[in-house]
């Protein structure tokens, strides 16, 4: 059975693409799922996030290469398996002129994909040629958006770029919905931008989630520990709304199980 794959994509950078990414992850492994994420971001915030040494491992860069396999791309974390990246993978627009270098992706995972049953990807804050790779491996598409004009402003870029990818590279591609993070629904700017990102996700033949993802400091504080905000703060706020966001994507398959007692922050 081949595995869900979802992008995390908004080409405005800040909004809560990594976290949301480290966040998914740590839930499903959490409730039994087999796991793998991807890194697709030359920064390397999603493997910097779990904990990897980014600078000396394999990474998708030596894959798309050709000087690696998938499978020893692999690093496995406390969370889940991971294909990272780093710096290197920056080069990646031109670097790979090839025709079909848009299925470099989709070509690295077909031979990984039946290990798992969630594929994860966490995706550049650009619509470039990694991007694209992203969006024509993938099943569906979450984007998250803070509750600002600006990052309203990278969603409704990306419908081109979708519309594209549809047609001439990935029929199946959907937007599984718009996800609002840094979320206080008492702010009047907050409740505004609700309304507008319900206007976009018309557009975009979507939805808003009902799960909005709530801030607090631990948010922050998480990556340094290498280990994703539900991990590490597990009764803070983002947390239990992650993984409302999780039983959204998939509890039916994958329901919670009761929340083991260990150090976590409650912030």
């Amino acid at each position: 059975m081949s595995p869900t794959i979802i992008s995390i994509t908004n080409q405005k950078g800040g909004v809560g693409k990594t976290t949301t990414a480290c966040a998914l992850l740590s839930s499903l492994h959490n409730r039994g799922a087999k796991v793998l994420g991807v890194d697709l971001d030359p920064q390397g915030s999603l493997s910097f996030s779990l904990g990897l040494d980014i600078e000396h491992c394999v990474t998708i860069y030596d894959v798309f290469r050709g000087t690696a396999s998938p499978e020893q791309a692999v690093s496995p974390t406390d969370t889940c398996d991971l294909l990272p990246a780093n710096i290197l993978l920056s080069a990646a627009e031109l670097e790979f002129q090839k025709p079909g270098r848009e299925f470099l992706l989709k070509t690295a995972l077909s031979k990984l994909q039946d290990r798992y049953d969630f594929i994860i990807i966490d995706t550049p804050p650009a619509l470039n040629i990694l991007t694209v790779n992203a969006y024509v491996a993938t099943d569906g598409l979450i984007i998250p958006m803070a509750p600002e004009v600006l990052s309203l402003l990278g969603v409704s870029q990306i419908k081109e770029t979708i519309d594209s990818v549809r047609e001439y590279y990935n029929s199946r591609l959907r937007v599984m919905g718009i996800l609002l993070t840094r979320f206080n629904p008492r702010l009047n700017l907050n409740r505004e931008m609700l309304e507008l990102s319900q206007q976009m996700a018309e557009q975009l033949d979507t939805r808003v989630f009902q799960t909005k993802i709530r801030n607090s400091v631990s948010v922050a504080a998480a990556p340094a520990h290498g280990i994703s905000i539900v991990d590490y703060s597990p009764h803070s706020k983002p947390s239990q709304d992650y993984e409302c966001l999780c039983d959204e994507l998939a509890g039916a398959a994958f329901p919670r199980r009761p929340h083991q007692d260990g150090p976590g922050r409650d912030v």
